[in-house]
């Protein structure tokens, strides 16, 4: 009978992980974890004290610091499969998890589909001919070596894109390979793991290769597993059931959703809403359980289509998700920067973005040139982004699969500031109080039109006042509100005082927080 050694790469909420650990294993399977070397090392100790007993889990031997996109996520994997194959020498099956994946049918049913046929499920399709990728780039992917990180160093990712583009430095793909794409959760047979193992440690060219594209891990061991597997021993599928709104985003699912779930023709699900509390409990109990029967229907992404085209407002697929009144998610974090001097903002988000792995993301409600991704039109314009400001934020907490996020705000928004604290995500603001000569407020007088070139000094001598105390009526009415989680930072305190604000904003340490403030220039004009 097949025995599944699970591999699983997760950064965060280690209660989970262990709960799911403690499943899965409970029936005899196995379980290789990678915990994101980002994460702290406090949640991985507890990882590992609570598993120590258990003999079916094991840890990659390295843990890796991930990034989207970048090589890192398919060089964790590798390290947790090679863990897998050592400690696991009865394991027939290797099956790719993340935290957010939980299992939809019983053990005893995911054993026999696997014993059914002797076969690899992996989704892996040409990567030239397929039309896989829908939008964006293709070629540029593969042809262009990308060392930087897109999502943290968009900067630096794109400036090195460029001049490679202007200096004609392309490369070409190895010959001997097609390259494959597909989705990245996938299950394959102990002897490709073994195959893929061997190949990596032989063919360091080919792993050259993939250490410089972009999002390796859609291409990596789909390339692979066609290279080196028979064509007729490969089912070009997944086993893990997932869906994407039609702005591209991953469809979580909660409680109400258990019986749509076991209908599907697939052994997981992606992603569990981390609040669905009953929903886990229920499928837990599920993986275990002997003689279930399950009536597959595979209705499930008709069905979403259909209620969620009708604007339905009810538990099973919420209000549509770009109503104000939708939340950001209990367990998230939205963390704002307010500051008049915007380029002060932005260097502060700088050295945060430098300093943690938390993304950040300018003035989105000031600057309409302000760098986001696409979600499918939400953030094209100002108007939108300000209509649906929760869906927004939500988006682009998916985008960057994050439970943090950094924006800055000027003073100005405070209806944005009370809204979202008034969410239940959790609110934080740090607020930047800068000293304002009178050339600094000339200049703005003239960047909002209550002044122009030829306007009299004298004029400017009375507007001067007015615009001044505008300034500190917004900073009053910030305090007049009476937000639950308010630091400041001031021009006039020192770096001590400063980083205290910063280390209870950010949740870190003063140390960290000393070395973000510790910048002789974060002030100047």
């Amino acid at each position: 009978m097949a025995k599944i050694a699970f591999i699983l790469l997760c950064h965060k909420d280690p209660d989970a992980i262990i709960k799911q650990a403690q499943s899965l294993t409970a029936v005899g399977d196995y379980m290789s974890i990678h915990f994101d070397a980002r994460a702290s090392r406090a949640a991985y100790q507890k990882i590992r004290d609570a598993l120590a007993d258990n003999p079916n889990v094991t840890f990659a031997k390295k843990r890796i610091k991930c990034g989207w996109g970048e090589w890192s996520l398919v060089q964790a994997t590798l390290n947790a499969v090679e863990s897998a194959v050592h400690a696991f020498p009865r394991a027939t099956h290797f099956y790719m998890l993340s935290g957010d994946c939980m299992a939809i049918k019983s053990a005893e049913y995911a054993h026999e589909f696997l014993d059914r046929q002797d076969r690899d499920y992996i989704e892996s399709y040409d990567y030239f001919q397929s039309d896989w990728i829908k939008t964006g780039w293709k070629e540029e992917r593969l042809i262009y070596r990308h060392w930087f990180n897109e999502r943290t160093q968009k900067r630096r990712f794109y400036w090195m894109f460029e001049a490679q583009k202007r200096l004609g430095l392309t490369r070409e793909i190895p010959r001997d390979i097609e390259v494959m794409i597909g989705s990245q959760w996938w299950c394959l047979r102990r002897r490709t793991v073994e195959w893929i193992l061997d190949f990596t440690k032989r063919r360091k060219d080919v792993m050259r290769f993939f250490a410089t594209t972009w999002i390796p891990d859609e291409t990596f061991f789909q390339t692979l597993v066609r290279h080196l597997v028979p064509e007729h021993e490969i089912d070009c599928r997944t086993l893990t059931f997932l869906m994407f709104s039609d702005y591209g985003m991953p469809v979580t699912f909660y409680n109400d959703h258990y019986d749509l779930l076991l209908s599907q023709d697939f052994l997981f699900a992606r992603k569990i809403s981390p609040e669905a509390t009953e929903l886990r409990r229920r499928l837990g109990v599920l993986y275990a359980s002997d003689g279930t029967r399950f009536q597959i229907s595979n209705e499930g992404r008709s069905l979403y289509k259909f209620l969620s085209s009708k604007g339905r407002i009810g538990r099973r697929f919420a209000p549509r998700f770009w109503e104000t009144e939708s939340s950001l998610g209990r367990e998230r974090e939205m963390l704002i920067i307010v500051c008049k001097k915007w380029h002060v903002a932005k260097r502060l988000l700088d050295r945060i973005r430098q300093m943690t792995n938390v993304p950040c993301i300018e003035y989105l409600f000031n600057e309409e040139s302000c760098e986001l991704p696409d979600l499918g039109g939400i953030q094209s314009t100002m108007g939108k982004r300000h209509r649906h400001r929760r869906a927004l934020m939500r988006m682009l907490f998916d985008y960057y699969e994050t439970e943090r996020l950094v924006v800055c705000m000027d003073p100005g928004n405070l209806d944005l500031m009370e809204d979202f604290a008034h969410d239940r995500s959790q609110t934080r603001l740090l607020e930047i109080e800068c000293q304002f000569s009178d050339d600094y407020l000339i200049g703005h007088a003239m960047r909002v039109g209550l002044a122009g070139d030829r306007t009299p000094r004298e004029t400017l001598s009375r507007l001067l006042p007015t615009v001044r105390n505008d300034m500190a009526h917004e900073s009053d009415r910030i305090r007049d509100a009476n937000f639950e989680h308010l630091y400041r930072m001031r021009e006039s305190e020192g770096p001590d005082h400063n980083a205290k604000s910063v280390a209870g904003f950010l949740k870190i340490s003063q140390e960290n927080a000393r070395e973000i403030v510790d910048l002789d220039h974060l002030f100047a004009d």
